[in-house]
């Protein structure tokens, strides 16, 4: 599959980001796509949509997180779907105690390609996120409105008992600091 322009550049962001980590000083992650829940879906859908990705967490003082997020999971047609974008996170809680414990509620704001949404075209999208985690791992929750389904995907989407769509991720401190 050829690659877009737009997912290019994005590619190509992501890569200097990479590049030059040493001195932003942020932290890397590995994140392991794994669940989907159709809240109250009339169908069977695919809800393991397993995949890879990176996250990449600017260094910051403050309470407000900067993020850059790329990743590739099966979706629910079971088809290969790509996004790449940035989430910007505000801390709500953290403590010292159970390895620097965190809960953080934010927007990430993305590029995404799907085969049943303009045959893989990239497409915008904002979602809300919530992260639990320490300074080793944590949980990304992300919901999908049933409003934003019906509006973004085509009848191949349609359940009329679908309420929305959370997705589950795993991520990995690639370089934990202790």
């Amino acid at each position: 599959m050829p690659l877009f322009p737009t997912t290019r550049v994005l590619l190509l962001a992501f890569l200097i980001t990479l590049v030059s980590a040493p001195a932003t000083a942020g932290e890397f992650s590995a994140v392991f796509n794994g669940k989907s829940f159709h809240i109250g879906a009339d169908q069977d859908w695919n809800e393991d949509n397993y995949g890879l990705g990176l996250e990449y967490e600017f260094s910051s003082t403050s309470r407000w997180k900067k993020k850059l997020i790329a990743n590739g999971f099966r979706d629910s047609n079971d088809k290969m779907s790509y996004m790449a974008g940035g989430g910007l996170h505000r801390n709500l809680f953290a403590t010292d105690r159970l390895r620097g414990f965190y809960v953080d509620a934010g927007i990430n704001a993305f590029l995404m390609t799907r085969q049943d949404v303009n045959d893989n075209a990239p497409f915008p999208g904002v979602l809300p996120s919530l992260t639990v985690g320490n300074r080793h791992l944590g949980l990304n929750l992300t919901y999908l409105p049933k409003v934003a389904v019906e509006r973004l995907l085509d009848e191949s989407m349609s359940d009329d008992g679908m309420d929305g769509i959370l997705f589950l991720q795993l991520t990995i401190k690639i370089d934990p600091t202790d």
